[in-house]
């Protein structure tokens, strides 16, 4: 059990289900209700999606991973290839049933979108340079409008902030590529770029929906736990350095989402929403984040 948690990389899932939060409360900002079952089975969905997707990950690494990574489940031997490949599909096939479950449309065809991309970047994309980071932000991207299908009409008036978790996650993304031969200083300032794009993105748009004040508080933290690691792995490009600030960017992405919820008015489900950060944290000492 232990193996197959590692696989799925409990921490990261937390993170996954701060973004159906984060696009809820967009959602209800439009005039949508609390529907407490539905927002439920979308955590199940993004807990399958997440798992599954990272499952396959490792299930398309093995051969690569038994060179830079023996400690990893399946090269270690304590998970099969075959039992990670039922895991990730186990998983996926649930994600997908229990968004469908809210809406097959536009809650399940996220859904699918999702999962597809997911086993795009495994076997494929994340190999590429540019395609790699692009991929797994879309990932993201299309996380935040599964937490905004709970309202189909905040999709169509809101849609368009899924570039700013693309743009995250491809930030985060960039500076894991150096992770087990390091990386270079220029990266990280590409990274840092995307990352001031994201928090100003943010900021904007508090401003003109009249919360910059709550939304601002959640953007200082966000700032204060990437951009450490960020600058360290910027003077010392070392595998040590780039797994700490991919680590911290990941784990913040929870701080993101409560600055979204704050931007849209749902300051008290921000907190909600801080609150799996320090649950997320916990679940790093255990697990591998990266």
């Amino acid at each position: 059990m232990i193996g197959f948690l590692r696989l799925t990389r409990p921490a990261n899932i937390v993170t996954a289900i701060s973004d159906i939060l984060g696009g809820a409360a967009i959602a209800w900002y439009t005039g949508g209700t609390h529907e407490l079952p539905s927002v439920l089975l979308l955590i199940v969905a993004t807990i399958g999606l997440y798992g599954g997707g990272v499952v396959f990950n490792d299930f398309f690494d093995a051969a690569l991973d038994r060179v830079e990574r023996p400690e990893r489940p399946i090269p270690s031997g304590l998970i099969r290839e075959k039992e990670a490949a039922l895991l990730g599909t186990f998983l996926l096939i649930v994600g997908i049933v229990a968004a469908a479950a809210v809406a097959v449309y536009p809650s399940g065809v996220i859904a699918l979108a999702i999962a597809i991309a997911a086993l795009v970047y495994d076997k494929w994309s994340k190999h590429h340079r540019v395609a790699g980071p692009l991929n797994m932000g879309l990932c993201r991207g299309l996380n935040l409008l599964l937490g905004m299908s709970l309202v189909p009409f905040a999709l169509e008036e809101f849609r368009a902030l899924a570039v700013v978790p693309v743009l995250y996650i491809a930030a985060i993304t960039l500076i894991s590529q150096g992770e087990v031969h390091g990386g270079k200083s220029k990266t990280m300032l590409i990274a840092a770029f995307l990352y001031l794009v994201v928090i100003a993105s943010i900021l904007y748009s508090s401003v003109l929906l009249g919360n910059v004040v709550y939304a601002s508080g959640f953007l200082l933290i966000l700032v204060l736990l990437i951009f450490p690691p960020l600058l360290k792995a910027f003077r010392e490009p070392v595998g040590k350095n780039i797994g700490k600030a991919v680590k911290a960017g990941v784990i913040a992405l929870i701080v993101m989402n409560a600055a979204w919820a704050a931007t849209f008015g749902a300051f008290y489900l921000a907190l909600g929403i801080v609150l799996l950060l320090p649950v997320s944290i916990f679940l790093a000492r255990l697990f591998a984040v990266t």
